[in-house]
């Protein structure tokens, strides 16, 4: 039986980029996401190297380690890589930015990027390293090829891709940073990034004992992402024609996400199986609770039914995109607002019921508008992470198993003892959920409003009409001339109102008059909010109007959340 050969050696980014490697960027890598901050690190640590080492010759200075590199390879200079894509695109875009900088050196680093077209042999430009099939062209011409560099300034943002817009960032970032090197050090810099910078590159033959490598290194902390492994796990599983297929589809969810939210993705999904609070990893828990039968056998359908049906969820309810005939402008607002909420919790039951019941408005609009007030209730009551965690495992568990979720004992609704003490806490002191006052006053606002109200605005604040500390000697201290009234009142619902935050600031802690003339009578145009124009109507801002407010926003909040 033949052994598997694994091949362990240290390389100068000279042969890196030589004839030695063909580097191919495989269908399941991750998108290319190194940012500018990455990218300065590198170049800021580079330049640091050069500073210390430059009054030695090449021969007297120093290595200078830029990590590993895993990659499928065989006897030829095709190499696919396992591990290492972002540091080799950047160090490209890094050579093309100094092809653009050193022009006399141009052809050396030209050779570095790509071998040139032989017209005797019939053969063309060969590129020393091709990134994933959605990238190719946008980096052969403007990375890769001459000149192209120059012109990515001009680029229109919305037609390229977030991994495009990384590559162009970076290399904009590298052509300002080299500005302000002298030539002699310009020239210095290219000569130890080629000759003293190097990287250990493991090689072995097949994609089994490559992974492991990949495994070890990421045990070990390289910085690899749960999804970047998920995905090696799957698609590698694959025949080689489903590779491509799949990878493609994953590659679009991903980019339709977002590469944060397609992280998210994955930590609902493992809610949605295990339904109780994470003990392990993601990653193992996703491995073996989240359908291990289909990731082993049938890998094609678990991305399609496990991954791509919740990704079209998840985009849905969290850009507010859901389409249908009738009903579907409920549906998103509904979505819209359990956004605003300060925790996500409540995401992998809406993820499930909307691929279930995603052709029946009607359904959604009652679900959500139920899950809505649970969520609301919970954050009102404080509950902790683990409470809602158990309250919506309990939903979860109700929506596979087809339950009536209408019924009062429904894990989805607010029993009377829940109801009784969420008005009790709208009726007290808010202090202890002030962080959630900004979403319950916008919610409260949009009813009185009778949902006309515009509060897609997200710089939006809460003002104390009553301010927390009043001025010595203002009208304040004659309507509450006691220190147990100012702390009654302060945190009270009805001393509450929204403002836009450039407003905020000019409230400050002006007497009521002078308070609503800067709400509302300032060169900017009137407020919108309801709770807000109400105090309008007032002349005077005693406990008797505030008691009176309290009254009328507990009667409107009772209404809202069927409390």
């Amino acid at each position: 039986m033949n052994q598997v050969r694994i091949h362990g050696a240290e390389y100068s980014l000279y042969n890196v980029f030589s004839h030695e490697f063909l580097f191919t960027i495989p269908y399941y890598q991750r998108p290319y996401s190194w940012t500018m901050e990455n990218a300065g690190k590198l170049f800021d640590d580079l330049v640091g190297f050069m500073e210390n080492e430059k009054d030695k010759s090449l021969d007297e200075m120093s290595p200078y380690f830029l990590g590993s590199l895993v990659l499928i390879k065989g006897p030829g200079p095709e190499s696919i890589v396992l591990d290492g894509q972002q540091r080799l695109i950047t160090l490209t875009i890094l050579l093309s930015a100094l092809r653009e900088r050193v022009p006399n050196l141009g052809e050396e680093l030209t050779q570095h990027l790509y071998e040139k077209e032989n017209k005797i042999m019939g053969t063309p430009n060969r590129y020393r390293l091709t990134p994933r099939k959605q990238d190719i062209d946008f980096f052969k011409k403007y990375i890769q090829d001459e000149k192209g560099i120059s012109s990515l300034q001009n680029i229109d943002e919305i037609k390229i891709l977030e991994t495009q817009r990384n590559i162009r960032d970076n290399a904009l970032l590298f052509l300002e940073k080299l500005e302000t090197l002298s030539g002699i050090d310009l020239e210095l810099f290219v000569k130890i990034l080629i000759n003293q910078c190097f990287v250990v590159i493991v090689t072995t033959p097949d994609f089994a004992s490559a992974y492991q490598i990949f495994s070890i290194l990421n045990d070990r902390g390289l910085n690899l992402s749960l999804t970047d492994i998920m995905k090696a796990d799957l698609i590698g599983e694959m025949s080689f024609e489903n590779q491509e297929k799949y990878a493609d589809k994953w590659v679009n969810a991903e980019e339709l996400l977002g590469r944060e939210m397609f992280q998210d993705l994955f930590s609902h999904i493992r809610m949605i199986y295990r339904r109780t609070k994470s003990k392990e990893t993601v990653l193992k828990e996703l491995r073996d609770y989240v359908r291990p039968d289909l990731q082993k056998d049938n890998p094609m359908e678990f991305i399609e039914e496990v991954i791509l049906n919740n990704a079209a969820a998840f985009y849905m309810i969290k850009k507010g995109e859901f389409k249908s005939k009738t009903k579907a402008d409920q549906v998103n607002s509904l979505f819209r607002w359990l956004n605003l909420i300060n925790n996500f919790d409540w995401i992998p039951p809406a993820m499930v019921y909307l691929n279930k019941y995603n052709n029946d408005p009607e359904k959604l609009i009652r679900f959500f508008m139920d899950l809505e007030r649970l969520a609301s209730g919970l954050v009102i009551l404080r509950a902790s992470n683990n409470d809602r965690i158990e309250r919506y495992g309990s939903l979860l568990k109700s929506i596979e198993n087809g339950e009536n979720l209408s019924v009062s004992n429904s894990p989805l609704q607010l029993n009377p003892q829940e109801s009784q003490k969420i008005l009790e806490t709208l009726n007290g002191d808010l202090y202890p959920i002030r962080l959630s006052l900004s979403y319950i006053l916008r919610r409260l606002d949009y009813a009185i409003s009778e949902e006309k109200a515009d509060h897609t605005d997200s710089i939006i604040t809460v003002e104390h009409v009553l301010p927390q500390n009043p001025k010595s000697g203002s009208v304040w201290e004659k309507w509450f001339p006691t220190k147990e009234l100012l702390e009654k009142y302060t945190y009270s619902l009805g001393n509450l109102v929204l403002l836009s935050r450039s407003k905020n600031s000019k409230a400050k802690n002006y007497d009521f008059e002078t308070k609503k003339e800067k709400y509302f009578f300032s060169d900017e145009r009137t407020t919108t909010f309801a709770l807000t124009t109400m105090v309008m109507n007032e002349n005077e801002w005693t406990p008797e109007v505030i008691d009176r407010r309290q009254r009328e926003l507990i009667e409107v909040s009772k209404k809202l959340w069927r409390l």
